[in-house]
């Protein structure tokens, strides 16, 4: 999906340590989301095994800090997504730092609620905060 959002609504970021989780939840978000919001998929390795592609990482936040729309809300599973978005977060400077906020929840309830608030066209801390939400959120 595009890294792009030109209709100034918040970018999703979801970084796995497996391709297939990362672009499996894409696709959810993108049906519950609708086409506005920007879904970015990043999971694996870049030889294709278990783990995660940090210059693909901060390649796409860098887009993301410098692109149309409101920024990026990055959500991550575990292991090398989450050294890998440290490490990335870690080479962006103070403005770019400003249009990207990283959500502590859990990826995938996270990440639904931030794509439903993403798509009324919410501004960034919101959707980030929705995500963040989730994690509160019983399921019994």
């Amino acid at each position: 999906m595009s890294s792009e959002s030109p209709n100034g609504f918040a970018h999703l970021l979801v970084v796995s340590h497996s391709a297939s989780i990362a672009e499996g939840l894409a696709e959810l978000l993108g049906q519950v989301a609708g086409p506005a919001v920007s879904i970015l998929a990043i999971g694996g390795a870049s030889d294709g095994s278990l783990g995660t592609d940090g210059g693909e990482v901060l390649q796409a936040l860098r887009a993301a800090a410098n692109g149309d729309g409101a920024g990026a809300v990055v959500l991550m599973d575990l292991g090398s997504s989450v050294l890998a978005v440290r490490a990335a977060l870690g080479e962006l400077d103070a403005g770019e730092l400003e249009r990207i906020a990283v959500a502590d929840a859990p990826l995938v309830e996270g990440a639904v609620a931030a794509g439903v608030i993403a798509s009324t066209g919410a501004p960034l801390d919101d959707v980030a905060a929705a995500a963040r939400e989730a994690r509160d959120v019983a399921k019994l």
